[in-house]
Parts: structure tokens; sequence; C-alpha cells
């Protein structure tokens, strides 16, 4: 644009709204990525954005795509092996997308997939979104026992689904799937395997390079891991489930803002660093239960009494996740109790903070399936889930002791 043609004697009311903008950028590299709050993108002529239309090139609208967020989606995809990678406003709508995805057969905008095989062990809201939204337009959702891989594979050869979901570390009862063994069984059917990887973060594992098409993490978690925003993204393996998931973010209006990317952005920076004391505080709090009378049963994969630990041990690398979730004994006055009586951990419904955190399953996260089904998969009305944060490992120990004292 002509700046000199582009400012004639201009009014005060026009000045205001248009002096100062549209300055040329600055030939120095910022050290951290700014964030764009801008909506649209100028270019000098018609004719240039008509080619940038055209090439699907460049920055047009917000929608689109922007600097900030490109700058969170190629972070991820370095991070997680991938060829590309979408963000998204939530968790929750990163895994929508993927699922849609994954039923693409061409790359084309996705149909409503026709069968899905999901494991038995997920998220609650993961469950309702799978029923409500999937179910409830006519597709078959079937569960199956992930970590059980001859069940995998007489479920597969059922049910013929487009599409397998699975939680790399499940929430809240924290079991090990092997990633590469039910992705050789996806590849054998025709299937695409989504992993969560929201709670194993890629410092546990990468599953795209063990042969899963999509990985979905909510930022909201441990990569912006500060509580204080609220974010998801989708990694692809392959171009074309890339440019899938590209496509449907922008006809779908599901992106984030350029303020959420960039906290997103700002965490990963901290990730290794804070997960690395997360796992090792987990690891002791985990072995202080293990010995509690007040403690029936902990579920930590470090735990040699875990089912999968060895699979765990083989997998991580010798880490083993910042949850901790265990059953208490006693009745669900004695759960109040003990809660009530914690000063460290806070009563929050989210994870992966730097803030130790306990949450209650059966009245948060799980609230939606009713009793039945929780018992169904083995989450108790009396099931605590401790989410680890950075905070002396000594002083949560502490904590954690007193108000067992308390039920």
């Amino acid at each position: 644009m002509n700046e000199q043609r582009d400012r004639p004697q201009w009014r005060l009311e026009t000045s205001l709204v248009h002096a100062g903008e549209r300055a040329a950028a600055p030939q120095a590299v910022p050290t951290t990525t700014p964030i764009y709050t801008t909506s649209t993108y100028l270019y000098p002529t018609l004719a240039e954005l008509d080619a940038a239309f055209a090439s699907g090139s460049g920055y047009l609208y917000v929608r689109y795509g922007n600097p900030t967020v490109a700058a969170l989606e190629n972070a991820i995809a370095a991070i997680e092996g991938a060829r590309g990678a979408v963000a998204y406003a939530s968790g929750m709508a990163a895994l929508h997308a993927a699922l849609l995805a994954a039923a693409t057969p061409r790359g084309e905008t996705a149909p409503q997939p026709r069968a899905i095989l999901a494991a038995r062990d997920l998220y609650g809201a993961t469950t309702v979104l799978l029923e409500e939204m999937f179910v409830a337009r006519g597709a078959v959702v079937a569960y199956a026992d992930m970590c059980d891989l001859d069940a995998v594979e007489a479920a597969l050869a059922d049910l013929r689904p487009e599409v397998v979901l699975v939680e790399q570390l499940s929430n809240p009862l924290l079991r090990v799937v092997d990633v590469a063994g039910l992705a050789a069984r996806c590849r054998a059917v025709g299937a695409r395997l989504v992993v969560d990887n929201t709670i194993a973060t890629p410092v546990l594992q990468r599953p795209l390079s063990l042969g899963a098409d999509i990985v979905v993490h909510s930022a909201t978690k441990y990569l912006s891991g500060h509580g204080d925003t609220l974010g998801g993204v989708a990694a692809a393996r392959t171009a074309l489930l890339h440019d899938t998931l590209a496509r449907q973010a922008r006809l779908l209006g599901a992106s984030p803002g350029p303020f959420e990317a960039q906290q997103a952005l700002r965490g990963l920076k901290t990730l290794a660093l804070r997960f690395e004391r997360q796992c090792a505080s987990a690891a002791r709090i985990a072995t202080f239960l293990a010995a509690h009378p007040a403690v029936v049963r902990v579920y930590y994969p470090g735990l040699a009494e875990h089912p999968q630990h060895a699979l765990a041990a083989t997998a991580f690398g010798g880490r083993f996740g910042g949850l901790v979730s265990f059953e208490l004994a006693g009745d669900t006055v004695a759960l109040h109790r003990f809660v009530d009586g914690l000063r460290l951990f806070l009563p929050a419904t989210t994870l992966g903070d730097i803030y130790s955190l306990v949450s209650v399953p059966a009245l948060a996260s799980h609230r939606e399936l009713g009793a039945e089904r929780r018992a169904e998969r083995g989450i108790s009305e009396t099931l605590v889930r401790l989410s680890i944060g950075i905070e002396a490992v000594e002083d949560l120990i502490a904590d954690l002791e007193a108000a067992l004292d308390l039920r």
C-alpha cells in the first residue's frame, strides 16, 4: 500500500481510526512469537488478494489461519513428529474433529462414521460425545478392553470400524495400551487409530511414531500447564489427514484465539521440566498411598502391582506420568472429610497444572455416566484422582497424610 497516497490531510475522527496502523513489519525477528490479534489481513492489490485466495497460501481471515496459532501448530507437529497439526478452541473440539477426519477415506469433508471402536476406559465427556454426537446420528459405537489385544482383534473383525479411539494412560484408572500393537491390528482391517495423548504427553510417548494416525491433546492440561487457558490440538501422521483436519477447522470455526495459542505455546517451553518433576513426585506419592491403611488400592503404572507395569516401564522409559488414582477406604462421608481436609491439593476439575489438584471422578469427570456405568468401568464412588503439581513433594505427602487422618 502506498503510504503517501493513503495519508492525506485526515480529519481528527479518521486519524483516530487509522493513524499508526499497518506499519511495515520490522526486519528484526522477535524472540518470542507475537500475539496477532487482527481478524483480517491486507494485500497491496486486489490481484494479490485474489492470488492468495486461489492458492490457499498466506493469511486471509483469522478462521483460515493466524500466525500465533500457526506457531503453536508447527511446534506441536515438530514435537509429535507429525506431518501437520491443527489447533482448536478446546480438547473436545480437537477430539471431535479427529474422529470425523479419521472416518474420511479420501480427504474430503468427513461423513458421519459408520462405526467406532472405543476404549472402555475413557474420560466421561468423551463417552458422552461418542453417544450424543455419533450414536444419536446413526453410528455404531462399541467398547473394548484395549489392553487385551486378542479382544481388540476380535472386536475389529466383528465391527470393521473406520475409527479406533484410545487414551494413552486412561482417565482415571491410568491403564496403559500397546499403541504399536493396536496400530498394527487397525491397519489390518483398514481402521484409523486416534490416540488421546493428553495424560501421557509427548514426554512419555509419541504415538504417531508407533503407527497411530492422529494424536489428540487437550492443550488445557499439561501442554499449557498453568491452569489459565483452554485449547486443543490434533496432529496427523499423513498430509491427507492433516489437510482434512485443516479444512474442517476452517468450516466449523473451532479455531483458538491468538491469546490462547500464545499461552499454550509458552507453556510448551517448560513441559519437559514440569513433567519430569511431576512424574518423580507422583511416584513417591503413589508409594506413600500404597502403604497407608486408609487406602484400599492405588492405580499408578509405576507400581509393580499395576497390571501394565512392565509395558509402561518399557514404553515410557522409566517415568510413569503425573496422575495417581486411589480407592479410599470407607464411605462417601469419609471421602468428603478427606477432600475437605486437604490444603495444598485444590479441588479442581482438571489436571496437568503446576498446582496439585484433587478430583472425585464420580462427582466430576464421569458424573454423566451414572452409577451403574461407572461401576462397569471400575470407577467407584470413593475413587480419588490426584494430579501432581510442582510443589515440594514432602509438603504434598504431609497434606495427604493430614487429610487421611481426618476421614
